[in-house]
């Protein structure tokens, strides 16, 4: 990537339960020295659970205060929650870095619109894997996880080819996988 070139934006997307935290956590730890890269914790109004995502809590009123004042770069609502990255996402792009975020598919309209030269990375995995990684969570009951897979997520919009990565295998490969895509992103 041309250092004077403006940075990119990888949206991570995927249904609950595909292990988009557990490759963003591998590829920081993998690229760390590499400082084209930024990996963006985002904001949400839930309590912080490393274990199982990792972000950044914020209270409502709180989370309310950084939107009206134009701290957030984007924003938006799912599950009962707010979600956001924070501004410090404009910086990293004009300092030319290639920004991995994990977002709503519903937030990828508005984030090619904001920020065109952004690139999508979909993950996937096997309905039954994605069900037990989601029951070892604890956050919900049975029904809940059913009612979970059965939903159908956002679309996203015509024209976009996301680059995929089914994280059915072990940790160890589809962290290699998205490492990979991020690299080719980055132009290597």
């Amino acid at each position: 990537m041309n250092e004077r070139s403006p940075g990119i934006l990888v949206l991570v997307v995927g249904p609950s339960g595909v292990g988009k935290d557990t490759l963003i956590q591998g590829a920081r730890q993998a690229l760390d020295a590499d400082k084209r890269f930024s990996f963006v914790r985002r904001l949400v109004t839930r309590p912080t659970d490393v274990e199982v995502e990792d972000h950044l809590s914020v209270e409502p009123a709180e989370f309310e205060e950084a939107r009206a004042a134009g701290r957030l770069s984007l924003h938006w609502e799912a599950h009962g929650l707010q979600y956001a990255l924070p501004i410090g996402v404009d910086t990293d792009l004009a300092l030319g870095r290639v920004v991995v975020a994990n977002v709503s598919r519903h937030i990828v309209p508005s984030a090619l619109e904001k920020y065109p030269s952004s690139r999508v990375v979909m993950i996937s995995a096997e309905i039954s894997l994605r069900a037990q990684r989601l029951a070892s969570r604890g956050r919900e009951g049975r029904d809940q996880i059913t009612a979970r897979l059965a939903r159908e997520g956002a679309t996203l919009p015509s024209g976009i080819s996301p680059i995929i990565i089914d994280n059915s295998n072990s940790i160890g490969i589809g962290i290699h996988a998205f490492v990979m895509a991020l690299r080719a992103i980055a132009g290597d």
